[in-house]
């Protein structure tokens, strides 16, 4: 009886210590912010970065997505998760474009951190400012708007509209997934990982963790009629437009670019965190476009003339060479 009553007392003393904790770092954890938060390179950490981007291989491949109708949006009637956002569903024209096949990776985005002279991400911290071997092809994050904004144009591509990462995410034929109608799982997406009770985006402490993000070529199962990889789950991913949730009901039907002006830019495909209910290609949502966090990467996409609409897949340019690399 004495034995039991000393664990059942020392229990009530770990939970009152742990309670304590919890209402020591709760200042702390919602005051967190990660753009406040900087790393810097080390002299051997960043030629250890320059030697990375000479001679390890990246994953840029585009894919075409031709020019033609789509079906956009949903209709409550197919999808009884849809959310107001993503109505009225309709046909939506769009010119050809190409889009990355995958989303851009800490080793492609490695290039463009040396090639502009930027610090390393927060996530970035070893070996003097750079990520660990096994991350190199896990989805950039940390990422706002304007940074995903800037290595599209300096890779010589942009960001996707809305329109066009809905197509190359589901087709023409308005399917609910990448893949076809059958709901997500394990076995096709990167979602649902929350590490501790309730969504990360709740718990602001883990902000500064590693999330448990995958490579960006897996789910081979899980590609878009365009052959895109991770269009739901992992990260979810910055797009072009400004974010109205009442944009479709006035939208126009012929490369529809967004409202003109917004506090928000949208944003498609949750991300490791979210929950089935989002795992779908149509859902939309928008954010702050200076927000960094660590469920948010992106993919590029570039327009294509007329001649070049015949070709199905493209390289990312390798540019800038060493040689124009920044110490």
């Amino acid at each position: 009886m004495r034995e039991a009553r000393g664990k059942t007392w020392r229990r009530a003393g770990w939970t009152v210590l742990m309670f304590g904790a919890m209402i020591t770092m709760a200042p702390v954890a919602w005051g967190l912010d990660t753009q406040d938060i900087t790393v810097e390179w080390t002299e051997a950490g960043k030629k250890l970065a320059v030697e990375r981007v000479t001679t390890w291989k990246t994953k840029g491949e585009m894919t075409l997505v031709p020019a033609g109708e789509f079906l956009m949006g949903s209709d409550k009637k197919t999808d009884r998760l849809a959310y107001r956002s993503e109505i009225p569903q309709r046909h939506v024209y769009l010119d050809a474009f190409e889009i990355g096949k995958y989303e851009v990776t800490a080793l492609e985005y490695l290039k463009f951190v040396l090639a502009t002279n930027r610090a390393p991400q927060l996530d970035w911290r070893y070996d003097g400012g750079n990520f660990q071997e096994s991350m190199a092809h896990h989805p950039i994050m940390h990422v706002t708007w304007h940074d995903a904004d800037a290595y599209c144009k300096w890779a010589g591509q942009r960001l996707p509209t809305e329109a066009e990462w809905e197509k190359a995410a589901r087709g023409g034929d308005g399917r609910l997934f990448p893949w076809g109608q059958e709901y997500a799982g394990p076995t096709r997406a990167n979602f649902g990982r929350t590490g501790l009770s309730g969504p990360v985006r709740d718990r602001p402490e883990r902000l500064l963790l590693y999330p448990p993000i995958i490579s960006v070529d897996k789910y081979e199962n899980a590609v878009s009629p365009y052959g895109l990889y991770q269009t739901i789950g992992n990260v979810a991913e910055w797009v072009s437009d400004w974010y109205d949730q009442d944009y479709y009901k006035k939208a126009p039907d012929r490369n529809p670019q967004g409202p003109e002006i917004g506090t928000q830019k949208a944003f498609r495909g949750g991300g490791w965190m979210d929950s089935t209910t989002t795992m779908r290609v149509a859902m939309r949502n928008g954010t702050d476009p200076n927000t960094k966090i660590n469920w948010l990467g992106f993919r590029c996409a570039k327009s294509v003339s007329g001649d070049q609409s015949s070709s199905t897949i493209s390289r990312m340019p390798d540019e800038p060479s060493i040689f124009q690399v920044k110490h």
